[in-house]
């Protein structure tokens, strides 16, 4: 609308009648440019004027990220349709938002997706917070691992998200080998960071099922940190990950309340990870 009133005023004031309706022409591709700006993502639009559709935004795109990275390797498969209709269930989106998720789901397989523009929208709507890009980032490894490895090509989107986020290739290539770790530590858990996601209940003590040697290494691996680390620097990574991965954190800094429940899983797994390294090697 102001670019009508502004194109009509500076119209009459420099051409009469006739620059009026001219300027009311150009006000009107003004406006209908804006509003294209600020309506979805996939315009580039990450536009939103409160919380709740910064938040709504943030969701929409970690659905359609997902899709292209699902759609890397040439061919969704069932499994990663499988992870991102349980993504939605535990998410407790309602049929709107179910439909939303699809839809930009369905956007970024397409072959035009503007990835780039995407992720740069995302990187504002944010406000460059470190610990909501990285959950954004974790959530696209999560897909490329929801048929239990990364395909070469996934792993070449991912550095291009990665990369878009602001961080670097060390630091997804550490987070890919986190990843992986938990994949193995909860496998078949059906929680953020592992398994076939079958929806399984998750539970604190999967990790006592497992063989003890390889749970334990994944564990470590799971923090971050090399199995010769010490009891002060197995607390440090884990006081720091927990902070970065803490739902009331995240939420507070804008995450949206959907995502609350992946957020205190992936949190549940850290915790396991450090629980078991504390009993075998008797920390304190």
């Amino acid at each position: 609308m102001i670019g009508k009133i502004l194109g009509v005023f500076f119209g009459m004031l420099f051409g009469g009648p006739l620059g009026a309706l001219f300027g009311l022409f150009l006000g009107h591709q003004f406006d209908k440019a804006r509003r294209l700006n600020q309506s979805g993502f996939a315009r580039g639009g990450f536009g939103g004027a409160d919380q709740a559709q910064r938040q709504e935004e943030f969701l929409n795109a970690a659905y359609a990220v997902m899709g292209h990275v699902a759609k890397a390797k040439g061919q969704v498969t069932p499994e990663e349709i499988q992870l991102a209709t349980i993504m939605m269930d535990r998410m407790n989106l309602n049929n709107e938002q179910k439909r939303a998720a699809q839809e930009a789901f369905r956007e970024g397989k397409s072959a035009d997706f503007p990835l780039d523009r995407v992720l740069d929208k995302v990187r504002i709507s944010s406000g460059g917070r470190h610990d909501l890009l990285q959950f954004f980032l974790e959530l696209q490894i999560s897909a490329a691992f929801a048929d239990g490895s990364v395909h070469p090509t996934e792993r070449e989107v991912l550095h291009r998200i990665a990369q878009g986020l602001g961080f670097s290739a060390q630091q997804l290539e550490q987070r890919l080998r986190m990843q992986e770790a938990a994949f193995r530590f909860q496998q078949g858990g059906g929680n953020f960071g592992g398994g076939h996601y079958q929806g399984g209940q998750q539970g604190g003590g999967n990790w006592q099922q497992a063989s003890g040697a390889s749970q334990l290494s994944d564990a470590y691996d799971v923090l971050g940190i090399s199995e010769d680390a010490d009891s002060k620097a197995v607390k440090r990574a884990y006081r720091k990950l927990m902070n970065e991965h803490h739902p009331d954190k995240l939420m507070a800094k804008g995450l949206p309340p959907e995502m609350m429940n992946v957020a205190k899983e992936k949190s549940q797994e850290i915790q396991n990870a450090y629980d078991l390294i504390k009993k075998v090697k008797g920390f304190k």
